[in-house]
């Protein structure tokens, strides 16, 4: 399924019964704030018409059941103030010129009122990543361990919703899964996107929304460049700061680590020879800061859409570490930044690792020794 250009269907709906006589005057029904509404929450219906009803019924279907509602003085707006599930379900509304022997006009289009957290929210990821190049693909895995028949998906700012059944997956313990495709990604796909889970006996019931997903596309600007004070290696217990900077002046620039982006607004940005730019601190160096490094640029009228990436970072941090802790020197995907680091600093540090691992192994040996003669010894002295 793609979602360029959003042609997927809507949610199935019931089977509704047929418009009842007097065909004139058909009203429209909506709902305020939205028709899709948590557990608890408030929900007003809203029946429009440009004749003068007195009277006004509200249908509801349920499945195969249907009910009058409400049914009364004409009013245009008629609040639930509180939704429960015995709110779900499909709604049309019908008005009439007089109480006594009403006639009344045709029904307006069903308007299904979806009642959400009824179940546990399922998780929502993007894969390979959900910053995505133009004309890509990302796939988003809608993923539950109840056992849903299908699965909604939502784009803030879209009332449409897409739909896929669900798949049951064993994977220790067994779980439910839909997958939505986008084949090529597009700046109107970029967007907020929740996921919702339902049972097919209960349709108009869903889960609490998944936590929300940001989807952007990449590409859109000229890549900025990331770089930090400190050197080829930074050293334990150090204040790390990087600084991201571009000849574009963006509003805000992101920081992306192996994939998870953090954003940071640029607050007072600064001008060098026409080159605008901003720190981001990182805090007190430890192992943990080690890794990939990128940032990107946008603006505020369209959040999602983000500059090419700079160029990797790669982030390092040696001294007073744990073992295992790597040593890597400061690189960029263009090499050297500006002839700063050369290859002897790369030596130097590998040659750190080296001899940091050549002490650490005399030491467990030495320690393996000792252990073993005082085994030894102690045998010794009982045979004594």
């Amino acid at each position: 399924m793609s979602f360029t250009s959003w042609a997927a269907p809507h949610f199935l709906l019931e089977d509704l019964p047929p418009s009842l006589p007097g065909g004139h005057n058909q009203p429209s029904l909506s709902a305020w704030p939205s028709p899709v509404v948590p557990l608890g929450g408030r929900v007003t219906l809203r029946c429009h018409s440009h004749a003068r009803f007195v009277f006004l019924k509200i249908i509801k279907t349920v499945r195969s059941h249907i009910s009058e509602f409400h049914k009364g003085p004409f009013k245009k707006s008629f609040m639930i103030k509180r939704v429960t599930t015995a709110h779900a379900g499909i709604y049309r509304c019908s008005g009439a010129h007089t109480r006594i022997h009403p006639v009344w006009s045709a029904v307006s289009d069903p308007l299904e009122i979806v009642v959400t957290g009824v179940f546990t929210k399922p998780s929502i990821s993007a894969h390979p990543s959900s910053l995505v190049h133009p004309g890509s693909s990302v796939t988003l895995h809608c993923l539950s361990e109840l056992d849903f028949d299908k699965f909604i998906l939502h784009k803030k700012g879209i009332t449409q919703h897409f739909q896929l059944p669900a798949k049951i997956i064993h994977a220790g313990l067994p779980y439910t899964q839909a997958n939505f495709s986008i084949d090529t990604m597009t700046p109107t796909d970029a967007g907020t996107y929740t996921c919702y889970g339902s049972l097919s006996h209960y349709p108009c019931e869903w889960s609490a929304p998944s936590d929300p997903l940001d989807i952007v596309i990449t590409g859109q600007y000229q890549k900025p460049s990331l770089s930090t004070q400190m050197g080829p290696m930074v050293g334990s217990g150090e204040n790390v700061t990087l600084s991201c900077s571009s000849k574009t002046p963006f509003d805000k620039y992101h920081l992306s680590r192996e994939g998870e982006a953090r954003d940071h607004w640029l607050s007072g940005w600064q001008s060098h020879n026409g080159t605008f730019q901003v720190h981001v601190p990182l805090g007190t160096a430890n192992p943990f800061h080690g890794g990939t490094y990128r940032c990107y640029g946008s603006f505020k009228g369209s959040p999602y859409e983000w500059s090419s990436p700079s160029d990797l970072l790669n982030l390092s941090v040696t001294g007073n570490q744990p073992m295992g802790a790597f040593v890597i020197c400061l690189l960029t995907e263009a090499g050297p930044p500006q002839g700063q680091y050369h290859k002897p600093d790369i030596l130097i540090g590998l040659s750190g690792v080296i001899i940091s691992i050549g002490i650490f192994l005399s030491v467990l040996i030495g320690y393996w020794c000792s252990i073993k003669n005082r085994k030894s010894k102690t045998g010794e002295d009982n045979i004594t």
